[in-house]
């Protein structure tokens, strides 16, 4: 019979891996510098509103899906079923003002900070749960990807002094 994980290794060892995805990187699959707060910080809203082709989302509507995906994540875990538009930030969101921009990336701070939170506070017994906290990091990571590849794409042109 195969060993169970105890509910309290499955928290800390999600913790510890959202926490490097999101903001503290601890050498698991990143490298420093280049967590999703650390990348975030480095762009003005003009570099978030920079598509690299006409076929890509921005920058800023990554970030907006994350959070989005993470809220859809929390109400979930809480029990609801919400009917959801997982297409409408890909249509809505592209150009951002700095004021705009600083807002969204302070909404995934406090959306990451409530996941946080709901983790502490779950029981860890059901696969929707493991399943959910694992689909998380996957999508985050995922998008992260996209955002340094993006950033690799466009700031290209600048060659090294």
């Amino acid at each position: 019979m195969a060993e169970q994980i105890a509910g309290e290794h499955f928290l800390q060892a999600f913790l510890f891996v959202l926490e490097e995805a999101f903001e503290n990187v601890h050498g698991i699959f990143l490298d420093r510098g280049t967590s999703i707060f650390d990348t975030l910080a480095t762009l003005t809203a003009e570099d978030a509103s920079t598509p690299v082709s006409v076929h890509c989302a921005t920058i800023a509507a990554h970030v907006a899906h994350m959070d989005f995906y993470m809220n859809v994540t929390l109400r979930w875990m809480r029990g609801e079923r919400p009917q959801v538009d997982w297409s409408e930030i890909w249509r809505t969101v592209s150009t951002v003002t700095e004021e705009e921009w600083q807002a969204s990336q302070q909404r995934l701070r406090v959306t990451y900070a409530a996941i946080q939170d709901l983790a502490r506070n779950s029981t860890w017994q059901s696969r929707d749960e493991i399943g959910g906290a694992l689909g998380l990091l996957a999508h985050n990571a995922y998008h992260l990807g996209e955002i340094r590849h993006a950033l690799c794409t466009f700031r290209s042109h600048v060659q090294p002094e």
